[in-house]
């Protein structure tokens, strides 16, 4: 069996306000593009050693960091296993990564998702969409969003999910990531919590070409300064006619929406990651 998990993009993101657990409160969009990953789960290869305990895993593309208990492909087996021993027979797991790492795109926590929901199919546990979002949002605060994968407004820590009417249809992603890595830790560490002064949700039912002036990721105040080639990409997509630019998430990818696709932009943005994608 095999899928292939999707990242997002975040459309506007505010920190508004730091909780008693450390964490904070945010107020954001998160919205499915199609860049993704693969990921296949079979039956053992008993010529293989097991990597784990109940699972072999091959981790290929973009090389992650850590070991394999701390994959959250191998969190999400592992809480399905814990509460389903009798059906949860080892398997073997092939990841291969695209989504880059570090950007701000929720490809581990997609990768959570989609594992909850084939090994849900694998193991025939019959679970339904609320109680696979249950499972991952032990995983990761964003890793229930994955479940139903659709543009949704997010609050609470990224957890807390309510519908909304947009629609990006028939508009072009443009995606840069430079090779820098920055640290969400940090990038909350120079933050500081506000109120907007007008809800995100309202902002959103205005024009795209309005956001530009309006709809802000508050975390480009603190990654910027520290990261300038990140703001160059954003300043560069405008330049190149985007209607709305944005980093997404804490960085370090940065995203245009134009209204039409842009010609030579791997030559624009030779060195970097870079993918061109059409919304649906």
């Amino acid at each position: 069996m095999i899928v292939y998990p999707n990242a997002k993009i975040n459309i506007g993101l505010n920190v508004v306000a730091r909780r008693p657990d450390g964490y904070h409160d945010l107020q954001t969009v998160f919205y499915p593009i199609d860049l993704q990953d693969a990921l296949e789960v079979q039956g053992v290869d008993e010529r293989e050693p097991m990597t784990g305990d109940g699972y072999q895993l091959k981790v290929s593309g973009e090389l992650l960091a850590g070991v394999p208990d701390d994959n959250l492909v191998v969190r999400a087996l592992q809480l399905l296993r814990h509460d389903f021993q009798s059906k949860a027979e080892p398997v073997s797991i092939h990841l291969f990564k695209h989504i880059p790492t570090g950007a701000g795109l929720g490809g581990g926590s997609s990768d959570a998702a989609f594992m909850l929901k084939l090994l849900n199919e694998r193991w025939k546990l019959e679970l339904t969409t609320e109680q696979l979002e249950r499972y991952a949002a032990r995983v990761g605060a964003d890793c229930a969003f994955f479940v139903r994968n659709r543009p949704v407004y997010a609050e609470g820590i990224g957890n807390v999910f309510s519908d909304i009417r947009l629609s990006l249809s028939g508009k072009t992603l443009v995606l840069v990531k430079p090779d820098v890595f920055v640290s969400t830790a940090d990038a909350y560490r120079h933050i500081a919590p506000h109120q907007p002064e007008r809800s995100l949700k309202e902002l959103l039912t205005s024009p795209i070409e309005t956001w530009r002036e309006s709809v802000v990721n508050d975390f480009e105040a603190s990654v910027f300064p520290k990261f300038p080639e990140i703001a160059a990409i954003k300043d560069r997509l405008y330049d190149l006619g985007a209607l709305y630019a944005s980093m997404s998430g804490s960085g370090a990818a940065v995203y245009g929406i134009f209204d039409q696709r842009v010609e030579h932009v791997d030559e624009v943005f030779a060195g970097y990651f870079c993918r061109q994608r059409s919304f649906e």
